[in-house]
């Protein structure tokens, strides 16, 4: 809907709803005092001290008689009540002490009634509200009522008073009369406005009414039409539920109409606003407070009326009194449609109305007494009954939500046994327990702790007792006994007094919670103001005479689709399945970022992230590429393969629309998270123009997500109508500026990035230039990948207590986290503050061990403190999170227990700041923080402290030091390498790689497979050396060996590991025969050292680890983490090293028996992350073997020992596979996979007989080849060697940058 049929709609709405409110409220300046011209008859009371402290001398500023009312207890229990003779409608109250006295009140609240019966207490912020009262007795206190009341009774309720006096009171109520117009339906009446024409037709509808009910469900008002269209609005269980279609006559009698509920408890004798309000399928539906906009299904914008409205039900047509449901019961109270007063039309009998039944236009209020049981633990009420009557009556109502709750306790006269009814597990028992008999136990109902109210009857006669639940007989339960029953002489409702062992009182269950009415027994009615005044049994921590039921779950402050469930007291949240978690599902129970799941120590693999946390927005699937430096996450759409498009002309446009694994609402916050985003595009053309340049309108042009056309391509700037070749021209054709634009007869192509944030990702594609002869194109648009996390390592550094950020107010009225890192040396500082009239929070450092949480929601301060075992002013980075809600508020450091404090059941809960929200110190400039805070969010927003530092004395954006805190995530020798927003780890001297060089490297022998790295001398590395491969050069001349390695293997003797040095002396790490592991040198001086390691036969399959280390004399040998031997060496000369071989030695003079029997297989098998002091050569031979010292002779393939270590190593097949997770296709041949035809076919036979041919001359190759290799001399030159071993290794490298090309286009 554009922006003027919304201004329209609100106008008209506003104006309706102005017009409808002037005719209720006849007088705007509603402040006249009410109280001051009662007579004194309009004044009650709970009690009098004396005659002279009556409630008629309670009005304002009199001081006749003691100047004043007090009671003749100072107790909760009082009350003051005036009588204001008709309803009106109150606006503001005033208190005064008792007059020269020290009697006062200090808080009380406000209870109202229309009838004397049934009082509600008047609530505000959703609680009851606690008004402040006098701090002395003359003083006048004012308090204005944020929601006006209207009512006729009104009642004080003295909470507090003077401690040094009594409950004293003198008041005044402001406001004005109030004049309504009242129907009063008695369940099988309606009235019917009829049309002056056949149908009515309306594109805007204004419905407003209030209605008090004691029934849960009836229609309120109906219409329906011919072609289907119907508006309903009606009572279901409580709740009110309007039904509403326009003009769809298919979904007459189908589930798919439009149906909202909104409200709760609507039952319960008081009056409740309505007002539905409709504009075209706009529809704003508001029930009290509460207000739900949506939109109307149907294919029309006019609701179509035949003949007429009915309110209050459904007459069926020619059948009088017959009524399509259930009819409403109670009375309406100021009822238009669309302006038209229907109830006033009625009373002045009107042509337009037509009445059914009974409808009378005052409003008959049942003399009903609810009650309310208030503690878990000590309510009750005591009735009396009359005992030894033969058999046994008891009927009453009663709501709950909680489970379990004991109804009714009584002894039985004539030791007939003890009689118990209780709710469990929202079930109905009824138990009669006797001590010569084993116990009678029958059971009704489920699921009534629903907050209904719901009827119970207990009936025995004999030897038979019926059960009735709800009034429905035919489903009552049934018992007989063996004893007769008689009726009891003390009845226990709700709970059992403190000493209920002599009151002959049973609770086997909790007490009751809820509200009961209607109490009968033994077919009497029990006057519950009786039992308020004290003159009919007894009763504990009961309200009397109004049901103080809430629902806890309307609102639902369960966030992000949690499921609300209630008990009396509080209520619960059911996050399963929706990604949150929390008392009120509020966290995410996903990270934010890839970035942050790298920071955790994950890597590469579909993750969920959630880029505003607690926010609005629900998380999402990306892929993480947790392989480099630069963490990658890309998201998918629909459609990422090179497809063909033939046919397109301006005048028939081919269109793709992509859906992405997301919403656009997500990818715009991932995105603008990012430090980076690209999306290729590729368009493969045929005759087939791109952007038409370089002065003509494009063919091609696509969307982004702000639904905006964009008509330049990969690799060039927005608002520049060009293609990359343009920018680095580089055309085809110089006079264009993209390759398709030359419009050529041959394949071409246009191809790059699309990296402007602000227009991705891709949402539509259009081409209109393939309707041509020979025209065809296809085209690729690739998945959204993007890195970096803008606000991960956002920070600022705070170097003076009076520095400090501020920004705009944090608004969090229901809920409310904060997470961040810090690091400091100070012992204490202010973190972040934030300041409301009263209410406030604030995270310190409060001492070098504790940091604490304070807040304050109008109710007192509260403190969550984290105390740590080690100080937390270490200059390391920590971690701290605090979160307020409905239900609690938490505090979390680091990984240290959370603490939890216990949001009151009742009380103020909006947290309501309106001071700027300051960061690293206070609004006092006092107690300022010193050191670094980073990552700062609040709800899920990201707040950019480095763009404020930058513009902030005495703060600097950025904080060094990353690696002090974040370097033990480095492992296996890899060093931490600050950055300015962040770190990384350097494997250069790591037999691993990976992020956190965790990633093994690894690789499968096989018979005469070697690796050998050659020591250069006499210095260690060459000229030309990158630095990326500096790590794989050492000087020769070693003082030690540290050497790591593992190993996977089923054959021996096996040669693992061999080194020899310039004065041809030799180390060698062997497998025995018996699989034993051996560690043998042969040094010039001393001869052999062969040392044994029984550890059982290592050829069994499996992988092992092994470490020798020896410095200086020393020798220390460890085989699968277990130290295996420990020897001191005479001192040996073991340097000047020459090379390193895994795997079969070439050179075997000097070899002994033993090292010669294990190399005359080599080795097979799987080697893994193989070290030798700062050398990787395992790694050097397969991630630089055209820079590094090392030679390969047979077949080495990289695999990965751990995966393969089940599998049978004499049958391991490894292929190796991109980790691109959505594939691609190489785009050398773009049309490979996209086109299909005839000549596909043709080329697979002739693929397959080259394929026949090339394996016949490779055959006969090979034996010719085996055949020279007998002849040659078995010393070949180094040089000669390694061209050839350069040589043979261009196909290895062509593959793995083949495949590396294949996962760029993915990853990178």
């Amino acid at each position: 809907m554009d922006s003027a049929p919304q201004l329209s709609t609100r106008l008209i709405l506003l104006l309706s709803s102005l017009w409808h409110l002037g005719l209720t409220a006849t007088n705007y300046n509603c402040d006249d005092a009410l109280v001051s011209s009662l007579p004194l008859t309009a004044f009650d009371s709970s009690s009098e001290l004396f005659s002279v402290h009556n409630p008629s001398f309670a009005k304002l500023n009199r001081r006749d008689g003691a100047g004043g009312w007090s009671p003749l207890e100072s107790n909760p229990k009082q009350w003051l009540q005036i009588d204001l003779g008709d309803r009106a409608e109150i606006t503001a109250v005033a208190t005064q002490g008792r007059y020269g006295s020290s009697d006062w009140i200090t808080s009380y609240i406000l209870m109202f009634s229309d009838t004397g019966r049934n009082w509600k207490q008047y609530r505000q912020e959703d609680g009851i509200w606690v008004f402040t009262g006098n701090t002395n007795a003359d003083s006048v206190v004012h308090h204005k009522l944020l929601h006006s009341v209207k009512t006729r009774f009104l009642r004080f309720v003295p909470l507090k008073w003077n401690p040094s006096g009594r409950i004293g009171l003198r008041v005044e109520v402001y406001g004005c009369s109030y004049k309504s117009d009242i129907a009063d339906f008695d369940g099988r009446s309606s009235l019917l406005y009829r049309f002056n024409q056949k149908m009515m037709s309306t594109f805007k509808d204004v419905v407003s009414l209030k209605f008090k009910s004691m029934q849960g469900d009836g229609v309120l008002f109906h219409g329906e039409g011919q072609r289907g269209d119907y508006i309903t609005l009606e009572l279901q269980k409580g709740k009110l539920s309007l039904h509403i279609n326009l003009g769809d006559a298919k979904l007459r009698f189908s589930t798919s109409h439009t149906s909202v509920t909104l409200g709760s408890l609507l039952d319960d004798q008081h009056w409740h606003s309505v007002l539905i309000e409709r504009f075209n399928k706009q529809v704003n539906f508001t029930v009290d407070k509460h207000t739900q906009h949506f939109r109307t299904k149907g294919d029309s914008d006019h609701l179509d009326i035949d003949y007429e409205l009915s309110f209050g039900g459904i007459p069926v047509p020619g059948k009088p009194g017959t009524f399509l449901k259930k009819n409403f019961l109670g009375c309406i109270e100021n009822l238009y449609y669309n302006g038209v007063n229907i109830i006033d039309l009625a009373k002045r009998r009107k042509p337009q109305i037509y009445t059914v039944g009974n409808v009378t236009f005052s409003c008959s209020e049942p003399p009903i007494v609810p009650i309310t049981f208030v503690s878990s633990s000590s309510s009750y009420l005591l009735l009396p009954g009359t005992p030894q009557i033969d058999g046994l009556s008891v009927s009453f109502q009663f709501r709950t939500w909680n489970k379990d709750g004991l109804l009714l306790s009584t002894e039985l006269s004539e030791d007939s046994g003890v009689l118990l009814l209780y709710l469990h597990i929202g079930r109905l028992t009824l138990v009669i327990q006797k001590v010569a008999e084993n116990s009678m136990e029958i059971s009704a109902g489920s699921n009534l702790h629903d907050g209904l109210w719901h009827s119970v009857n207990i009936n025995a006669r004999r030897h038979r007792i019926t059960l009735t639940l709800d009034n429905d007989v035919a489903a009552a339960a049934h018992a007989t006994t063996l004893s007769q029953i008689y009726s009891g002489n003390s009845y226990y409702f709700g709970g059992c007094p403190d000493n209920f062992t002599e009151s002959q009182c049973l609770n086997p269950i909790t007490a009751f919670q809820g509200c009961m009415r209607l109490i009968f027994i033994d077919n009497q009615p029990k006057d519950l103001i009786l039992v308020q005044q004290g003159s009919l049994g007894n009763f504990s921590d009961l309200h009397i005479d109004l049901c103080d039921i809430k629902d806890r779950c309307l609102p639902n402050y369960c966030e992000h689709g949690g499921k609300c469930s209630q008990s009396w007291t509080t209520f619960y949240c059911d996050c399963s399945e929706m990604g949150y978690m929390g008392a009120t599902c509020h966290n995410s129970i996903y990270e934010q970022s890839c970035e942050a799941y790298r920071h955790k120590g994950k890597t590469s693999g579909f993750f969920h992230i959630d880029s505003d946390g607690s926010g609005p927005l629900g998380p999402f699937q990306v892929y993480c590429n947790i392989t480099e430096d630069k963490i990658w996450t890309a998201v998918q759409h629909n459609n990422t393969e090179l497809t063909r498009v033939q046919g397109a002309d301006p005048e028939k446009p081919y269109a793709m629309y992509f859906n992405y694994s997301s919403s656009l609402d997500q990818i715009e916050a991932m995105i603008n998270s990012a430090e980076y985003c690209e999306q290729e595009v590729a368009y493969h053309c045929k005759k087939s123009r791109l952007l038409n340049t370089p002065n003509g309108m494009p063919y091609v042009w696509w969307v982004g997500r702000a639904n905006e056309k964009h008509p330049y391509w990969g690799g060039s700037l927005p608002g520049v109508q060009q293609c990359a070749c343009g920018l680095e021209e580089s055309c085809l054709d110089m006079r264009y500026f993209c390759n398709c634009d030359a419009d050529k007869e041959e394949w071409t192509h246009d191809t790059g990035l699309l990296s402007f944030k602000d227009h991705l990702p891709v949402t539509q594609l259009m081409i209109t230039d393939t309707n041509r002869s020979n025209s065809e194109a296809a085209w690729r648009i690739g998945p959204l990948r993007c890195h970096g996390d803008r606000q991960f390592w956002n920070a600022a550094s705070f170097n003076t207590e009076a520095s400090y950020l501020h920004f705009p107010t944090f608004h969090a009225e229901f809920s409310a986290d904060i997470s961040f890192f810090f690091k400091t040396t100070a012992v204490s500082g202010v973190f972040l503050e934030n300041l409301g009239i009263k209410d406030f929070i604030r995270i310190e450092i409060s001492s070098p061990k504790e940091i604490t949480f304070s807040i304050d929601v109008g109710n007192g301060p509260m403190e969550a403190t984290v105390q740590s075992p080690t100080s937390l002013n270490d200059n390391q980075w920590h971690f701290v999170r605090a979160e307020r809600n409905l239900k609690q508020t938490s505090l979390q450091v680091d990984n240290l227990p959370k603490k939890i404090l216990e949001a009151p059941a009742e009380g103020h809960f909006r947290l309501q700041l309106n001071s700027q929200f300051f960061v690293g110190g206070t609004a006092s400039r006092q107690k300022g923080f010193l050191g670094c805070i980073r990552s700062l969010h609040l709800n899920g927003q990201k707040l950019d402290l480095e763009e404020r530092a930058k513009m902030t004395p005495g703060v600097k954006p950025g904080c060094p030091g990353h690696c002090s805190s974040y370097g033990n995530l480095c492992h296996n020798g890899g060093k931490c390498v600050e950055k300015y927003n962040g770190y990384f780890c350097d494997c250069t001297s790591s037999p691993y790689e990976g992020p956190f060089c965790k990633e093994e490297v690894s690789a499968v022998f096989e018979a005469g497979t070697s690796v050998t790295y050659i020591f250069q001398e006499p210095y260690p590395v060459t000229k030309n050396a990158s630095t990326s491969s500096s790590g794989i050069y050492a000087d020769a001349i070693m003082s030690k060996e540290n050497i790591a390695f593992s190993f996977l293997t089923a054959r021996a003797p096996s040669l693992l590991l061999y080194i020899d040095t310039y004065f041809h002396d030799y180390l060698a790490v062997i497998l025995s025969k018996n699989g034993s592991l051996q560690v043998r040198y042969k040094l010039s001086k001393d001869g052999f050292l062969v040392f044994t390691i029984d550890s059982g036969n290592l050829a069994n399959r499996e992988l092992h680890h092994v470490k020798i280390n020896r410095e200086g004399k020393e020798l220390i040998i460890q085989v699968d983490q277990v130290l295996k031997l420990k020897h001191n060496l005479s001192e040996i000369d073991f340097k000047a090293i020459k090379s390193l071989t895994l795997g079969k030695v070439a050179d075997s003079l000097g070899l002994d028996s033993e090292v010669l029997k294990a190399n005359s297989h080599g080795f097979t098998g799987c080697l893994s992350s193989v070290q030798y002091n700062h050398i990787a050569p395992l790694k050097a031979a397969l991630r630089h073997p055209s820079i590094a010292p090392v030679t390969v002779k047979g077949s080495l393939t990289e695999s990965s020992c751990g995966y393969i270590a089940e599998a049978d190593v004499n049958t391991i097949t490894t292929v190796y596979s991109s980790s691109d997770p959505f594939g691609k296709s190489d785009e050398r041949e773009p049309l490979t996979n996209a086109i299909r035809s005839d000549s596909a076919v043709i080329g697979g036979v002739i693929a397959v007989v080259i394929f026949i041919i090339f394996c016949i001359v490779a055959i006969m190759s090979r034996f010719l080849y085996q055949h020279k290799q007998t002849h040659r001399s078995s010393q070949a030159k180094e040089k000669e060697y390694a061209e050839n071993l350069d040589s043979s290794f261009k196909t290895d490298i062509d593959l793995q940058n083949t495949v590396s090309e294949c996962k760029r286009e993915y990853f990178i």
